[in-house]
């Protein structure tokens, strides 16, 4: 298997094609996609310079999955304000706190998702989803409490952002998070 420093090298042809060096096997951004969710490591390179690709490749692979499945992760006020940032003195703070904002989501994502284990493990016919609801509310709350005071202290002088409409789209978040909860529900009240 030949690997870049315990990763999996994809080589990156000029007619697109993307080759696993580790598996010696043609691969489509769908396999990629699928690597990540295992967690597995890989850089690409393009085959010709050998320019390392990788950034380019994922953010083609959000890309098609924000377009093909209808669910999408990024809301249209986080993609605006992403936009935003860039070539604003602010861009290079923004990735390292998105970085860590993730981090921390995952870490509490597995907390949450014991908990509804032991939820609905108990009584599936009597789950009580106030609790799930009300922690993803809160973190949701936070991430954007805490995002607007990093940018507030990096940049003092700028005019706050508009908080109405940050809290009308995360209202908005949350009210479709609910819905998907209720139709979680639902579909295990029937079973």
């Amino acid at each position: 298997m030949a690997k870049n420093e315990g990763q999996i090298v994809i080589k990156k042809y000029a007619n697109r094609r993307l080759y696993n060096t580790g598996t010696s096997t043609y691969v489509t951004l769908d396999d990629l996609a699928e690597m990540v969710k295992k967690g597995e490591e890989f850089n690409v390179q393009d085959a010709k310079s050998g320019d390392d690709i990788t950034h380019s490749v994922l953010t083609q692979i959000i890309f098609e999955q924000e377009s093909k499945t209808g669910n999408t992760l990024l809301p249209i006020s986080f993609l605006r304000q992403l936009i935003g940032y860039y070539g604003d003195q602010m861009q290079m703070v923004v990735p390292s706190f998105l970085e860590h904002s993730m981090k921390a989501f995952t870490e509490q994502q597995v907390q949450m998702r014991e908990q509804i284990n032991r939820a609905f493990g108990e009584t599936p016919l009597t789950k009580n989803l106030s609790l799930p609801i009300q922690m993803v509310e809160e973190q949701v709350r936070r991430n954007t409490d805490m995002f607007q005071q990093a940018m507030q202290m990096f940049s003092p002088f700028m005019k706050p952002p508009a908080v109405k409409e940050s809290r009308k789209a995360e209202a908005k978040d949350i009210d479709e998070l609910k819905e998907q909860l209720r139709a979680l529900q639902s579909k295990l009240d029937s079973l």
